[in-house]
């Protein structure tokens, strides 16, 4: 099955890496220039079924965007998951956001947060793996010339189409794949597509959402690994 991952991903990514937006200077697919740390996540941790699936949106400039995996905060990708690997560049490249792979000194917030709450309840992160898996819903990261972050609600609609078409795609692949019992979001948004899918599908599994860990929500910043913690036990996942 992780090979199964693997070829969907690969899919994805030819079928996104043409695509051009309007407002968008600077256009990042970290599964294409990052693809060697990226396809050993899924070689590594998405064999199998999988009890639950979380979803994120899409990458961050210091996670993802750097290491090819999922909220990938360095240390947690490196340490943790033991994941290294040569890390290409974007073209054209973004001045304000470089990539340099596991050489990145930044930090992302919201994969710090994530990864250290399953990690500090999985100290071995192939324990946690064994039952759960995080993928990304769009692997793309836009920016303005000034290298801000641009979010899909900002792109025009028209040019979003092909992107929700490849990325929801993917994600009925990675369902059929996985076969989770339950599908969380990490965030609204996340949860909104995996509602989607499992409707598209008949999936019976259990939706639900976690408060999104960006430093940029006044809540997450205010007790976040509790307050997701809260949300997950009361859809019955204890052990998180």
């Amino acid at each position: 099955m992780s090979g199964s991952l693997i070829d969907a991903s690969r899919r994805l990514t030819r079928a996104l890496k043409p695509l051009r937006f309007s407002k968008a200077s600077h256009v990042y697919l970290p599964t294409d220039y990052a693809r060697i740390p990226h396809e050993i996540y899924l070689e590594r941790f998405g064999s199998g079924r999988k009890r639950v699936l979380f979803l994120g949106m899409n990458p961050g400039p210091w996670g993802m965007a750097q290491t090819g995996v999922p909220f990938g905060e360095i240390p947690a990708v490196r340490d943790w998951m033991g994941i290294t690997g040569k890390v290409g560049k974007p073209e054209p490249e973004h001045p304000k956001r470089p990539i340099t792979g596991f050489d990145c000194t930044k930090s992302e917030v919201s994969g710090r947060r994530l990864w250290g709450l399953f990690a500090e309840r999985f100290p071995v992160a192939a324990d946690f793996f064994a039952d759960h898996f995080v993928a990304n819903y769009c692997p793309l990261v836009w920016m303005g010339p000034t290298g801000a972050n641009l979010t899909p609600d900002k792109l025009p609609a028209s040019e979003m189409e092909a992107v929700e078409k490849h990325c929801l795609a993917h994600l009925r692949e990675t369902v059929k794949l996985l076969d989770p019992q339950y599908f969380i979001g990490v965030g609204a948004y996340a949860e909104s597509r995996l509602a989607a899918v499992a409707a598209e599908l008949g999936h019976p599994a259990c939706i639900g959402k976690i408060l999104h860990p960006s430093p940029a929500s006044p809540a997450a910043n205010r007790g976040w690994a509790e307050a997701a913690s809260k949300q997950l036990h009361a859809m019955g996942l204890t052990d998180l």
